[in-house]
């Protein structure tokens, strides 16, 4: 792995937990302000309470003075009937001594009722009282808790700030800014290849990207989201241990093939690279591409014979893949392989691979013969 990308990857962690860090920070406060808010509740609950409290002793107060105004016109129209000269005047007094009466008995009916409701009223006060107490209480708890975190956190913040400043400067700048702007519209800049697809946009890769990525011999960005791309060899062999995919059975190449493609990882100076080799009139021609860019490596070498006995050198320990073009088409290529070949070359080397793999799982986990075993 290149050291910009270990470095990348080093940073957006670094990044990751700056911005978990600064929201923790944000939402502090927040979580405060939910609590002073139901707090205000109590506290306007407690102050209606108190309100209504005082309208029944209000109340009451009126009811009281109406009842002394009533019975003090009750003693004055009794004392009035001691005077009368008239029956029709008595009668009067007596009418507006019986109203007064029934006045005061519905006074009296109120103010009882206000009574019994200044139990409830007195309660629902006391309520009100403790909960805004042990609110309070909350409340405060909350913020020296949040002054504590906050100071953790800052400090933290600090640590990964100083942290994240020593990655950028071992990164090159141009991939540094690269990486940055992707980062700040997707959250990532950075993202891993896991089974031919960009983990960050989900999106299957081109054969031939997705070995660059593969090789690690210079940085390669997603064609889709922008993010740079890298590999892991350890991830991708858990990656297709678990998989469910059924992937179709490989078509194998015929041995006696007048034309057969090979890939070696170790060819020359160059590392990895397609062999092509065939059979015409009793001579054997051998080109060889890189795999990357399809550019011929060297000229095309001529041998007689087939070309297993012509180049066995070439042959011995490299991978045989799936190909035929014909030898106008090869021509026609010039210095460079097309795209499409090399993409097809390429699903047939991932093809190829994933096969091996799973022979090789399948033949260590094979059960032991009953006959081995009893030995």
């Amino acid at each position: 792995m290149l050291p910009d990308i270990e470095n990348l990857l080093k940073l957006q962690v670094a990044d990751k937990e700056i911005r978990r860090l600064q929201d923790e920070v944000a939402e502090l406060p927040k979580r405060v302000a939910a609590i002073e808010q139901k707090l205000a509740g109590t506290k306007a609950q407690l102050e209606r309470a108190q309100v209504a409290a005082k309208g029944d002793e209000a109340a009451r107060r009126k009811h009281d003075t109406a009842i002394a105004d009533l019975r003090g016109k009750i003693s004055k129209y009794r004392d009035q009937s001691l005077d009368v000269k008239t029956n029709e005047q008595y009668k009067a007094l007596l009418h507006e001594i019986q109203f007064a009466e029934k006045e005061i008995a519905a006074t009296e009916d109120k103010i009882l009722e206000i009574m019994v409701n200044a139990d409830a009223r007195d309660k629902e006060v006391k309520a009100a009282q403790a909960e805004l107490k042990d609110e309070t209480a909350e409340i405060e708890k909350e913020k020296e808790d949040a002054r504590q975190r906050t100071a953790e956190d800052e400090k933290l913040l600090a640590e990964w700030r100083a942290k994240r400043d020593q990655l950028r400067s071992g990164v090159d700048a141009d991939l540094l800014r690269h990486y940055e702007r992707v980062s700040k519209f997707r959250g990532t800049g950075i993202s891993e290849v896991l089974d031919h697809k960009c983990m960050g946009c989900q999106v299957m890769l081109r054969p031939q990207t997705y070995n660059e990525v593969r090789t690690g011999q210079h940085t390669v960005v997603c064609d889709s989201c922008q993010r740079i791309l890298y590999f892991n060899p350890a991830n991708e062999m858990v990656a297709l241990e678990k998989s469910d995919i059924k992937r179709p059975r490989r078509h194998h190449p015929k041995i006696d093939a007048a034309q057969a493609w090979y890939f070696r990882d170790n060819y020359a100076d160059t590392g990895e690279a397609y062999i092509c080799l065939t059979n015409r009139r009793g001579q054997a021609s051998r080109r060889v591409y890189e795999i990357h860019t399809g550019r011929m490596i060297g000229d095309i070498l001529i041998r007689e014979g087939d070309y297993r006995h012509a180049f066995p050198e070439d042959i011995s320990g490299a991978l045989r893949l799936n190909g035929d073009w014909g030898e106008s088409e090869l021509d026609a290529w010039g210095a460079e392989a097309p795209m499409v070949v090399l993409d097809a070359l390429q699903a047939d080397l991932e093809a190829a691979r994933y096969e091996m793999t799973h022979r090789a799982s399948a033949k260590h986990e094979a059960p032991v013969p009953t006959e081995q075993a009893a030995s």
